[in-house]
């Protein structure tokens, strides 16, 4: 590597190198590689991680730790949002476009559980609420209705996730609210003609 960086003219940073070994799934600690007499590449300390793709990895995705560093990101990123003097419509494509793409990205590398990505939405809930954008008796599922047919446009992160684990399209990614609108408007109908 040392000959190819001198061939080329081009100098790679080995200080920021490191290297990890494995054995049987196990981060093992091995010596250090040597490139010359004054460079050597470290080793990867036990509790030191990598980061590809902006994934902290070490031995595998370190799942917790990054669950909880995209949650942090996505609820900064909401508070953000909401402080701006942005029109109602637009905060809630900003929320769309800026803070659910954090947790979305993640979708096909951490493996998320439903009770998690409830919470999170729980707790955009109440952000929204803190800053005078949902009152605190108000519908939640019209919340997540596009605007078109009377709601807000948000995105449900859990849906979000949903749609993305089966691969469903974007026009159909509020089934479960709409079949839910269309159950309470037909009981009501039925109720104003009796």
């Amino acid at each position: 590597m040392k000959q190819f960086s001198d061939d080329i003219g081009m100098e790679f940073g080995l200080e920021k190198c490191a290297k990890a070994s494995f054995k049987k799934g196990k981060l093992t600690s091995t010596r250090n590689i040597v490139i010359d007499v004054d460079t050597e590449i470290q080793e990867l300390g036990k509790e030191g991680g990598y980061k590809y793709l902006d994934v902290d990895e070490s031995g595998g995705i370190q799942h917790n730790k990054m669950k909880e560093k995209t949650r942090k990101e996505y609820n900064r990123r909401v508070r953000a949002i909401l402080r701006t003097e942005l029109n109602g419509r637009n905060k809630m494509e900003a929320i769309n476009s800026l803070a659910v793409a954090v947790v979305q990205y993640s979708f096909g590398i951490i493996d998320w559980k439903i009770s998690k990505l409830k919470k999170i939405d729980t707790k955009t809930r109440k952000l929204l609420n803190m800053h005078k954008m949902l009152h605190p008796k108000a519908d939640v599922e019209r919340l997540y209705i596009p605007r078109k047919d009377g709601g807000t446009d948000l995105i449900e992160v859990e849906t979000a996730f949903k749609t993305a684990a089966i691969g469903k399209h974007k026009e159909r990614r509020y089934p479960k609210q709409l079949r839910t609108i269309r159950i309470q408007s037909h009981k009501f109908n039925n109720q104003e003609r009796h």
